[in-house]
C-alpha cells in the first residue's frame, strides 16, 4: 500500500512487489511444491488474496490474473520441460505472466479473434493485434489467444506461450509487439 500512489503516477507496478509476493507465498499457491508453489489446490486461497487486494484499494496488482487465469494453463496444459522452466519463477515472482486475449473490434469474444498463428518449422509466426493486456508491460511470459485453424471458427482457437525476447519480435520497451 505505501507504494500505490507512486505506481499510479508511473503507470506501472514495480517488479519488486512481485518478488516480495513470491517470497510471501502469495504466487502459485495451487502450484505443486516441487516447483516452489504452495501445493494447495483450493481456490479459496486465491479468493482471499483477490479480496484483500481489492479491499486495500491497490489497483494495478495483476496477481489475480497471474494466479487465477494463467496458473491453470501452466499447470495443466504444458509439458514437463515447460513446467520446470516456468513454474519456479512464476511462484517466486521472478517471472510475471499475462494473457493476450482482447482485440480491437472483438473484445474478448474468442470466436471473433483475428490474430493468427501459422506453423513455421518448430515454431509459430503470430500476426495480429491485442489490447488490454493485464501485466503486459512487465510480462516475461504471455499466453496469446490465436487462430491456428480459421476454418474451424471457435474450435480453431489455440493458446501459444510467448516468452519475452522471442526471436523475430519487434520490441516495445523490451517486449514483443505483433504486427
Amino acid at each position: 500500500m505505501p507504494h500505490h500512489e507512486r505506481w499510479e503516477a508511473a503507470g506501472i507496478v514495480d517488479r519488486d512487489v512481485w518478488r516480495a509476493a513470491g517470497a510471501a507465498g502469495l504466487l502459485g499457491m495451487d502450484v505443486d511444491e516441487a516447483y516452489g508453489g504452495g501445493g494447495q489446490r483450493d481456490f479459496r486461497f486465491n479468493c482471499v488474496l483477490d479480496e484483500e487486494i481489492v479491499a486495500s484499494g491497490c489497483s494495478g496488482l495483476g496477481f489475480g490474473l497471474h494466479n487465477d487465469v494463467v496458473a491453470p494453463y501452466l499447470t495443466e496444459l504444458t509439458t514437463a520441460e515447460q513446467r520446470k522452466r516456468w513454474l519456479p519463477g512464476f511462484c517466486s515472482g521472478e517471472l510475471v505472466t499475462a494473457i493476450a486475449m482482447s482485440e480491437p473490434g472483438a473484445g474478448s469474444d474468442l470466436a471473433g479473434v483475428r490474430t493468427t498463428a501459422v506453423r513455421d518449422g518448430d515454431g509459430w509466426v503470430l500476426n495480429g493485434q491485442k489490447t488490454f493486456i493485464t501485466n503486459g508491460e512487465l510480462a516475461d511470459l504471455v499466453i496469446v489467444v490465436v487462430k491456428t485453424d480459421p476454418a474451424q471458427g471457435a474450435h480453431g482457437v489455440s493458446l501459444i506461450a510467448v516468452e519475452r525476447d522471442t526471436p523475430g519480435s519487434a520490441g516495445v520497451a523490451g517486449w514483443p509487439r505483433w504486427a
